[in-house]
């Protein structure tokens, strides 16, 4: 039961990031400035990219005898599930006025919001991986497996916020803002069940499944962060979030592991 109750603290954990950021509504009168935004999808794409390789990709070859070859397969993998996601579920980018996926009439915030929330499918399913990966014989400790959902936790409040402030700026509603806001996350303790159930399932396939997080990982921050990042205009901003939030996750994750 205890196990139960970590895990599931481990999942929420990113959950109620992107909620609390979701919760500027409420306290912000204003938008996002478009610099502050280049920052924070900088920030965001730094603590990723730190994750995807410390957490995911490193242990991955471990569990492998140090070949990098399944890693190499399952990265591959996640690329691709993280590709037809993309191409299966209408959504639109804040940085973008052209919809992707199949055509739908759908409203702007609906589909801003399918965005956040296809980006925060392989954030959950990593967390999950590695809770699981703690229950399996120590693959990863718990303190690495908590280092990566307080990590993911901090790049999702500033998500939050972004999804809910232009929703709160367009004429809607704080509580119907932070709704949205909040849903956008709802995935990530779903996916992160998933994944913890098919790692306890199928030991064997722990490396592949924490490289395929990790590629789909890879996928987010290339296809959208850097991209959201650069277009903003914010100079050099995004760049030195970037460079802050790789340290800070490589830091959580080294000195907690």
């Amino acid at each position: 039961m205890d196990e139960i109750k970590i895990i599931t603290l481990g999942l929420l954990i990113p959950f109620l990031g992107t909620t609390a950021g979701a919760a500027c509504v409420f306290f912000l009168k204003n938008t996002i400035s478009a610099t502050t935004e280049s920052a924070l999808s900088g920030f965001a794409s730094g603590i990723m990219m730190s994750a995807s390789v410390f957490s995911l990709l490193l242990p991955a070859i471990n569990q492998s005898d140090g070949s990098p070859f399944l890693a190499s397969l399952g990265f591959l993998a996640g690329i691709a599930f993280l590709l037809l996601m993309d191409r299966t579920v209408p959504h639109l980018h804040s940085a973008s006025e052209h919809t992707e996926g199949p055509h739908a009439k759908l409203k702007r915030t609906t589909m801003l919001t399918l965005a956040v929330t296809l980006h925060n499918i392989p954030e959950g399913m990593a967390v999950g991986v590695v809770f699981a990966g703690m229950t399996a014989g120590g693959v990863v400790s718990a303190a690495e497996a908590f280092a990566l959902s307080l990590g993911i936790a901090l790049q999702n409040f500033p998500e939050g916020a972004i999804v809910s402030l232009p929703l709160k700026s367009a004429g809607g509603s704080k509580s119907k803002a932070f709704l949205y806001g909040t849903l956008s996350g709802v995935v990530e303790p779903i996916f992160g069940a998933l994944a913890v159930v098919l790692a306890g399932a199928f030991t064997a396939a722990m490396p592949w499944l924490l490289s395929f997080a990790a590629g789909a990982m890879v996928y987010v921050i290339v296809e959208e962060l850097l991209p959201e990042s650069a277009g903003g205009k914010g100079g050099d901003a995004p760049v030195i979030a970037f460079a802050l939030g790789f340290v800070l996750m490589m830091l959580l994750d080294t000195l907690l592991g």
